[in-house]
């Protein structure tokens, strides 16, 4: 340097700037190739659950995020899950263990309906979203506590049936948006009365689903944590029919083939019927009696509401009805109808209004998910009416402001049911 400069903080800050004139930005997809995504950008997930539905949710739902953790109270179902996910996975039994991790950003709950509402509530409180498998929740107030847990910790909520957006509605051959076209539009008229049976799929897991009574006590494996497994509910003798893949068949942990399977064909019409923020007044089962502990067959359940809306449950496929019918015209599968040119109407029509349908979308922009905690608690709660009116074999009315039963401590009894010490719901 010339003795005689004079290096002044004018003059560094002037050759500072014009350097930093000279500076290229580089995109990111050329630092790190096509679809490159910084890591500091990828969420993580775990997965409590790991039997069943479970390894679907290990190895191929919501694989855009990464996978850093799996739970199971079953080290056979644990060791399967760390063998499929990958060598950065670590295993847990018990999933307090896996919410204290400030590295996940995301929990999914395939467990047994009796744990959905602790566990995501646990994770709202914990700072994670939740994609939660079907039905959200085993009771009424179960599901006002996840509704409200989700508000109270500005948590994102997926519920994991997708047949309002996505898909081919079962047994229907189309998807559920241009039957909605039409709905909303008034084609069909006013009420509407929709029909779930056999030809829908409706009754397929009717039977498969069933309990067993007289269970004989058997030895809990040594796999097993049993009294986890339990959780909340009571604590029954073990017997293998009593949990894992035939827990459904069960009251303490599910609703036979109705838990199972009554979300997906119920929450897209609901959708369809415009009642996410509404529920039947009127519930009535045909059944026989039924088994304090096992879920038995019924025939057909009837959901009706305040405008004369109806939705009938065929559980033994001999209803000839269709789909949809109301006082200008019915429709069947495939787009089947009693009206004219249908197609063409759909084609016309103005579409449903925008819904979030992307999750990863939706938990980096912070907006509601298309089947949320909102809605979704609004079509579990259709599956816990049918349920209640299953288990007490008598019509019932159901205040809809409320959310509770009218004059009948008896039914209301199934909407909050005890848990297990040292468990409850506290959001």
């Amino acid at each position: 340097m010339n003795k005689n400069h004079k290096f002044t903080r004018r003059s560094f800050l002037k050759t500072s700037i014009a350097s930093l004139t000279t500076l290229t930005i580089v995109p990111r997809h050329v630092l790190g190739g096509a679809g490159f995504t910084p890591p500091s950008e990828i969420l993580t997930r775990a997965v409590i659950g790991t039997g069943g539905m479970g390894m679907g949710h290990v190895t191929s739902i919501n694989t855009a995020c990464k996978l850093l953790a799996v739970c199971d109270v079953d080290e056979k179902h644990l060791q399967t899950a760390l063998k499929a996910g990958g060598a950065d996975v670590k295993g847990y039994k018990d999933f307090r263990e896996v919410l204290a991790r400030k590295d996940i950003d995301i929990v999914h709950v395939p467990t047994p309906p009796h744990w959905h509402a602790l566990i995501s509530i646990a994770a709202c409180k914990a700072g994670k979203d939740i994609w939660c498998e079907k039905p959200l929740s085993r009771t009424i107030v179960e599901g006002e506590a996840v509704k409200a847990a989700v508000a109270k910790y500005k948590r994102i909520f997926r519920l994991n049936t997708w047949f309002r957006f996505d898909s081919p509605f079962y047994g229907m051959g189309t998807p559920v948006k241009p039957v909605k076209k039409l709905v909303q539009a008034g084609v069909f008229g006013w009420p509407l009365k929709i029909t779930l049976g056999g030809k829908t799929g409706f009754d397929w897991k009717q039977n498969q689903w069933c309990g067993r009574v007289n269970l004989t006590p058997q030895p809990v494996p040594a796999e097993l944590d049993y009294n986890l497994w339990l959780g909340p509910a009571p604590v029954k003798p073990y017997h293998p029919h009593r949990v894992h893949q035939s827990f459904r068949g069960y009251w303490d942990y599910d609703g036979g083939g109705l838990g199972d399977m009554g979300q997906h064909y119920l929450d897209p019409v609901q959708y369809l019927l415009g009642k996410d923020d509404e529920s039947p007044t009127h519930i009535e089962a045909e059944t026989g009696p039924q088994d304090r502990d096992a879920v038995l067959p019924w025939r057909r359940i009837s959901l009706r509401y305040a405008d004369g809306c109806e939705i009938i449950l065929d559980g033994e496929n001999t209803d000839t009805a269709p789909f949809l019918s109301g006082p200008r015209g019915n429709l069947t599968k495939d787009l089947e109808s009693s009206i004219p040119n249908l197609t063409d109407k759909i084609r016309d029509l103005p579409d449903p209004a925008p819904q979030v349908t992307d999750f990863v979308k939706a938990v980096k922009t912070r907006q509601k998910f298309a089947l949320n905690e909102i809605n979704g608690h609004r079509s579990c709660t259709l599956i816990n009416l049918a349920k209640i009116a299953v288990q007490t074999g008598r019509p019932l009315r159901f205040d809809n402001k409320k959310q509770r039963f009218v004059n009948d401590s008896a039914a209301n009894a199934f909407i909050q049911q005890p848990m297990r010490s040292p468990w409850k719901i506290k959001v």
